[in-house]
């Protein structure tokens, strides 16, 4: 083999693999002309002829007689293109299987929430998405850590919290605000708090894994921030349902995320407190990385939960508003 010709082999495997020259034979023999072909797979004719040219080369032998008005194969040729279209028809039938895969949601779908968020209001989206879609599969993690996506192997997250960068794709699903409350029985014994710095002088409930240990921060107030309040919890728990049944039962006061105290606003078991002292809210996300596609279990659990999340979360509002003391 000469360098011309060389050169020309290795410039036709890199625009044409010997699976697209089985394509440009079948078509061929299907289309009746190489020119035909070239024009059912967007290809120049020199193209098609140099791509059946390099498969006779490869094979040693010719494929079939070209002439400028037919095409008759050779007996190997005959051979030749029954093995070719039962290979094709194999590829395509694989390749119709991961399209089908891209399209329809299916395998594992690993999600992650905080530990109440998702005790109330993500698992029963879950369930509920799992029945629509019984091709997909999933691990919910519930935690009150933020777990890192890509090491852990995590498709989606709920976030509260402002997202710090932009690697994130975010779906945004509304917000929440972080509440003081204590029960009626509670204010009735002890009275009610005036001020941030009053919470001193009373018994208080602190969830140890939150953000803020023995501080709590407020809003400002007339444009003036208030300082942390260093408080001496009386009691300290490591979950916030612990802290809303404590506080629901009159041994204190606590300060927890609005959704996870509304239901105990909206029985009554629970009144809000220093309402107009409260920090800006925190938004709701669920989010996955940005720096690759979405697959279809991701897109469909997106599009199924998302609407049902922000119901969940405005239903959340609605009740905890009803909690909100005009007189604070």
């Amino acid at each position: 083999m000469n360098a011309y010709n060389l050169q020309w082999l290795i410039a036709e495997t890199a625009t044409m693999d010997r699976i697209d020259a089985m394509r440009a034979f079948v078509s061929s023999v299907d289309r009746g002309s190489l020119a035909s072909a070239a024009r059912r797979l967007e290809r120049s004719p020199a193209t098609v002829t140099r791509a059946i040219a390099m498969l006779e080369k490869r094979l040693g032998t010719r494929l079939m007689h070209r002439s400028t008005r037919a095409l008759h194969l050779t007996q190997f040729g005959e051979t030749y293109l029954s093995t070719c279209r039962e290979v094709l028809a194999v590829l395509d039938t694989a390749e119709r299987g991961a399209r089908a895969d891209q399209e329809k949601p299916s395998g594992m779908l690993t999600i992650t929430a905080p530990l109440m968020f998702g005790q109330l209001h993500l698992r029963p989206v879950l369930d509920a998405f799992l029945d629509a879609n019984r091709a997909v599969r999933a691990r919910l993690l519930l935690l009150d850590r933020i777990a890192n996506i890509i090491e852990e192997g995590i498709d989606l997250a709920v976030r509260i919290a402002h997202l710090p960068d932009s690697t994130f794709a975010a779906t945004h699903l509304g917000e929440v605000r972080r509440v003081l409350c204590a029960s009626p029985t509670y204010i009735a014994r002890r009275g009610v708090p005036r001020s941030p710095i009053a919470l001193r002088e009373h018994d208080c409930i602190m969830e140890r894994d939150s953000a803020e240990t023995e501080l709590w921060r407020f809003g400002a107030v007339a444009g003036r921030p208030l300082l942390p309040i260093s408080i001496r919890p009386r009691l300290v728990v490591n979950s916030a349902a612990a802290a809303v049944d404590s506080a629901a039962a009159g041994h204190g006061i606590t300060r927890v995320m609005s959704y996870q105290a509304a239901a105990a606003v909206a029985a009554g078991k629970l009144t809000l407190l220093l309402v107009k002292h409260e920090p800006p809210p925190f938004p709701v996300h669920l989010v996955l990385p940005s720096a690759r596609s979405r697959t279809a279990k991701e897109r469909a659990f997106v599009s199924f939960a998302a609407p049902l999340l922000r119901r969940a979360l405005l239903q959340a509002a609605a009740q905890i508003q009803g909690g909100r003391p005009d007189a604070q």
